[in-house]
């Protein structure tokens, strides 16, 4: 008789327990849900599954490097702008601290404006304002510090220095040594991955070399933070933002879209330049 009453109580708790749990079932999944009016005037709930923590983080996302005025800049430099006639600049350009003197662009060559910091710089279009040069070349140099700054890097010398037919995903990038891009490379991901490359040494894109963009990417979003010279070689191709320590470098008919921001000097010899 006491096991009969006890078995009898046993199953009134699991009902009330069940009974409980569904009713928690209910509310939880009713607190997300919202009504749709339908065609007919009725209207008919649509429940929202809260799954965000299936979704995982994307590997190598960076934030990008902030270039402040400099990015109004397609060639920003501190010691002068060589330049073989006829190259085709479209952005600004401008030195500082060094005279206008040592910009040797001439004025049908640039779609944009000419700064300097004097009125020693090509004639009859370059603009004087040393004020906003001198803020332009501190956030390059701001910027160079970000990208180099920046640690963990998803690939560790990649290829050991060579990565010629490589397609390169989003991320950081660190060499430790001189880069050479000897043989085409493809960019590939999305409209607003970042991709950062740190060279230790310097980065050499051979003749007739191109970059190619795939995906959506952006050159707006590419960073190439190098602590030695860049040189791009004869009728290369080039794309995103070179933040130079020293010299930037691009021979014979080379192009670049991207920006040319150089902490010492940048050598032009009948170049495309495009801002991107």
């Amino acid at each position: 008789m006491k096991l009969k009453n006890t078995l009898s109580t046993l199953a009134m708790l699991s009902v009330v327990f069940l009974t409980s749990c569904t009713n928690d079932n209910v509310e939880n999944s009713t607190s997300n849900s919202s009504a749709v009016a339908k065609s007919d005037g009725s209207t008919s709930t649509i429940f929202a599954v809260n799954e965000t923590y299936n979704i995982p983080t994307k590997i190598g996302s960076q934030k990008p490097v902030n270039l402040g005025i400099a990015g109004d800049f397609a060639i920003l430099s501190k010691t002068g702008i060589t330049n073989v006639y006829k190259s085709a600049i479209t952005g600004d350009i401008g030195s500082s601290p060094i005279t206008g003197a040592a910009v040797l662009v001439r004025c049908t060559e640039v779609v944009g404006t000419i700064y300097t910091v004097d009125a020693a710089g090509p004639l009859p279009c370059s603009v004087p304002n040393a004020t906003r040069l001198t803020v332009a070349v501190g956030d390059m140099q701001t910027a160079y510090t970000d990208a180099a700054g920046r640690i963990n890097p998803n690939f560790l010398n990649l290829g050991a220095g060579n990565i010629g037919g490589k397609t390169l995903t989003p991320g950081l990038y660190k060499w430790t040594t001189a880069l050479t891009i000897p043989t085409d490379i493809t960019l590939s991901g999305n409209s607003t991955d970042v991709f950062i490359f740190q060279v230790a040494g310097t980065l050499k894109l051979s003749s007739a070399v191109r970059m190619t963009l795939t995906g959506g990417v952006q050159a707006k979003n590419i960073f190439w933070v190098v602590s030695d010279a860049v040189t791009c070689g004869t009728t290369s191709h080039f794309e995103g933002n070179i933040l130079g320590m020293t010299g930037i470098n691009l021979q014979t008919h080379a192009t670049i879209n991207g920006r040319l921001l150089a902490q010492t000097a940048v050598t032009l010899q009948m170049n495309d330049v495009t801002k991107p």
